[in-house]
């Protein structure tokens, strides 16, 4: 006798609420449906569900994220980069105090080497039919990171080799929910021909009808909650083995039902939110301006916060760092947190002379100041003026009409090519292709967990007379 099971998912939402009442909706339609039907459905939630980004999220922690998966009644979910290292210690280590689910993930650890209490490292579900899913799952391996954060983050194919060799003796079928990117997916797929279903995160990437690689399905539903995934499997109840499976995925855009208990608990809790984020943090006497490509004084108050804080021989952040000018006058976490929404940190990078000159020539292209970028942690529009401190950029308006730096000045003195220089700046630049130079240097130093808001918090604390 052949049986279908419904998997539905859930990728990299990063907290846009906006089309969550949609997808609630959506899911307890299909519930309904399935049960009609007498088949069985899972839900799962493949990480970067949270992100700070969002004032609801800064405000409860993420707290309220566990809370609208616990309200969809999600069996499984794995943990992204966002509550990974986006968060301090403590507050990963009690996100998920409250939650209904199971969070699965086998290569995280504490510093002792330990399992958290919160972790299990694989889910069985037992069908009604008898039929065994094991259900794995693996994060991303930003190994620094997480160190600096306290916690230890194992190679993830080491850890599902593991793993499976665990699992696969007492398993039927094999579930995924894999947050490393279609990529690594892919590999995994012909690597690890146990694995029947792998269902993709992080890179966002979209497979309407997923990818067959040999024996396994490979799937992935975009990002911000833009689609939901569904995978249906055909199972031979006698002799338990998944007999057919197929992938799709539902845009939210299309769907005329929006749960409204959703969207009233949402507003209400954006209430709360921004009340909480509303305490005070420091005091302006006069408004901090900003312009994305011409001198303006706010990304200079950043770039010396973040030279100081990382205690560098100089500092460079892009202006397009922050959204708007910051007003005299009282400043809250509110404010900052508008103003400066990225989960980025502060790092200090050592780079020869010749090389950070490089950087500062790339960065001073017009191609550069315009780019509109997405990923690497960035919520803002365009990348914006490099500005510096301790440094002085020398440019000429040469025959092509534009700007070319012509001399770099270090603290009044020209930059030496072959002294090592600590740059302070943020670790967006060191994980990409942005600044070659920067993510290829041999010494790195990030400052966790701090984000780039804290900086300006107890920068403008610090300067507001008590």
């Amino acid at each position: 006798m052949l049986e279908k099971i419904h998997l539905y998912h859930t990728n990299d939402l990063h907290s846009h609420f906006e089309n969550w009442p949609a997808i609630v909706q959506f899911l307890k339609n299909k519930k309904k449906l399935h049960e009609q039907n007498k088949e069985q459905m899972l839900l799962l939630d493949i990480g970067d569900h949270a992100d700070r980004f969002h004032p609801i999220t800064e405000a409860t922690q993420g707290k309220a994220n566990v809370t609208l998966l616990n309200m969809l009644q999600y069996d499984a979910v794995t943990i992204g980069n966002n509550e990974g290292i986006t968060f301090s210690y403590d507050d990963l280590n009690s996100l998920y105090d409250e939650a209904n689910f199971s969070i699965v993930i086998s290569n995280l650890y504490t510093e002792l080497g330990e399992r958290p209490p919160w972790v299990v490292p694989y889910k069985m579900v037992t069908l009604n039919n008898g039929v065994k899913l094991a259900i794995l799952g693996v994060t991303v391996f930003y190994e620094k990171f997480y160190e600096l954060l306290g916690w230890k983050i194992k190679d993830p194919f080491q850890s599902l080799l593991e793993t499976i060799n665990q699992v696969k003796e007492q398993a039927d079928i094999i579930i995924l929910l894999s947050h490393l990117g279609i990529s690594d997916d892919e590999i995994i797929a012909r690597e690890f021909p146990d694995i029947d279903i792998i269902i993709g995160g992080h890179t966002h990437h979209v497979l309407p009808n997923g990818e067959k690689i040999n024996h396994t399905l490979v799937a992935g539903a975009g990002k911000y909650g833009q689609y939901v995934g569904h995978i249906s499997l055909t199972i031979n109840n006698k002799q338990k083995m998944l007999v057919d499976r197929k992938a799709s995925i539902y845009p939210m855009d299309e769907q005329k039902e929006v749960c409204q208990e959703t969207e009233e608990w949402l507003q209400l809790k954006l209430a709360d939110s921004e009340s909480k984020l509303s305490e005070v943090v420091g005091f302006l006497q006069d408004e901090l301006t900003l312009d994305w490509f011409n001198e303006s004084s706010f990304p200079l108050f950043l770039v010396r916060a973040i030279r100081e804080w990382c205690d560098g021989e100089v500092g460079m952040v892009n202006s397009g760092m922050l959204l708007e000018p910051l007003s005299k006058g009282p400043v809250t976490k509110k404010d900052l947190h508008r103003i400066c929404p990225h989960p980025i940190n502060p790092c200090k990078v050592y780079l020869k002379g010749d090389v950070l000159k490089e950087v500062i020539v790339q960065a001073r292209e017009e191609r550069m100041e315009h780019l509109k970028l997405k990923g690497l942690g960035f919520r803002g529009k365009v990348m914006g003026r490099m500005v510096f401190d301790g440094i002085e950029v020398i440019s000429e308006v040469l025959s092509d009409g534009k700007h070319h730096v012509t001399d770099v000045l270090v603290h009044g003195k020209p930059i030496d090519p072959h002294r090592v220089y600590s740059v302070a700046t943020v670790d967006m630049f060191s994980l990409g292709p942005l600044y070659p130079e920067i993510s290829h240097a041999e010494k790195k130093i990030f400052y966790m967990p701090e984000l780039l808001r804290d900086l300006l918090a107890w920068k403008l604390g610090e300067n507001t007379p008590s």
